[in-house]
């Protein structure tokens, strides 16, 4: 497999990906996207990834964008890595069920608060949208606890590419206004997962 190259920006879900490569020791390139410079909407960066976002994964077969996609990617592409559960159909469903979550409804919620001109150019409804981001955010992480953290990884004792997902999205709590303190649960994956050298890796450079 030729070297991949992961299009990021610092405080996204990029750096699940990231994770996710240093964890299962793939080659890879980044290349930091400056949102405070709009790179995003530049016409080189729109030719990699039309919807202006990161991640985008560059592979040997083209373009992938969407961070679960991105992540399932990585643990198909490096088995022996273990970053995903692959021969057990329902804990590998169990795992796409959590990144599509985290996807699909936690990280929409907290976005309503950088970026709710997304969603209404009012001034008063883009307050209104930002000062539910908080009550959001708990409710959303009340079910984690309850739900997603049965053991010491999200899907018990079978680590996987949700938990660096889990993990970076946690780290939005204390912007978006939440005590991460509440949910203790959350907190003990935090801490176990800084613990793995494939993270610390990934965070030393600072993506």
């Amino acid at each position: 497999m030729s070297r991949l190259q992961l299009y990021f920006a610092p405080g996204t879900c990029a750096l699940a990906v990231h994770i996710a490569l240093t964890e299962a020791q793939a080659g890879h390139e980044l290349l930091r996207v400056n949102f405070a410079e709009a790179q995003q909407r530049t016409p080189e960066y729109l030719a990699v990834n039309p919807k202006g976002r990161v991640p985008a994964l560059v592979t040997e077969h083209g373009v992938l964008t969407e961070t679960p996609a991105l992540l399932l990617y990585v643990a198909q592409s490096f088995p022996d890595a273990g970053l995903a559960p692959l021969d057990n159909p329902f804990l590998l469903a169990r795992m796409q069920e959590v990144n599509s979550y985290l996807c699909s409804t936690v990280h929409i919620n907290h976005a309503h608060r950088p970026r709710a001109s997304r969603w209404a150019d009012e001034p008063e409804a883009i307050a209104g949208m930002q000062r539910k981001v908080a009550a959001n955010m708990t409710e959303n992480f009340q079910l984690i606890e309850k739900h997603y953290l049965q053991g010491p990884w999200v899907l018990g004792d079978t680590y996987s590419v949700a938990d660096g997902y889990l993990y970076t999205v946690s780290t939005w709590l204390a912007s978006d206004g939440v005590d991460i303190a509440q949910f203790p649960k959350v907190v003990a994956h935090r801490e176990r997962l800084l613990q793995r050298p494939g993270v610390q890796q990934a965070l030393a450079t600072g993506a």
